[in-house]
């Protein structure tokens, strides 16, 4: 009975060794730069020319032509 207990003793222990996994590497990533982009690029811009090119062009000049 001692045999065996020994005998699965050793197994576990040399299983538990072989099933253990490979080398752990760590890698470390290099950090993401984030670059803002103009005011422009968020679309305000051109929601606020519309309206003023609209002005523009329906208000004109009141000249008799």
């Amino acid at each position: 009975m001692q045999a065996l207990c020994a005998a699965v003793l050793s197994l576990f222990l040399i299983a538990t060794s072989v099933l253990a996994g490979g080398p752990v590497v760590v890698v470390e990533e290099p950090p993401v730069v984030v670059e803002e982009g103009a005011a422009s690029s968020q679309g305000l811009l051109p929601w606020l020319m519309v309206p003023l090119v609209i002005c523009i062009v329906m208000c004109g000049s009141n000249e008799d032509e």
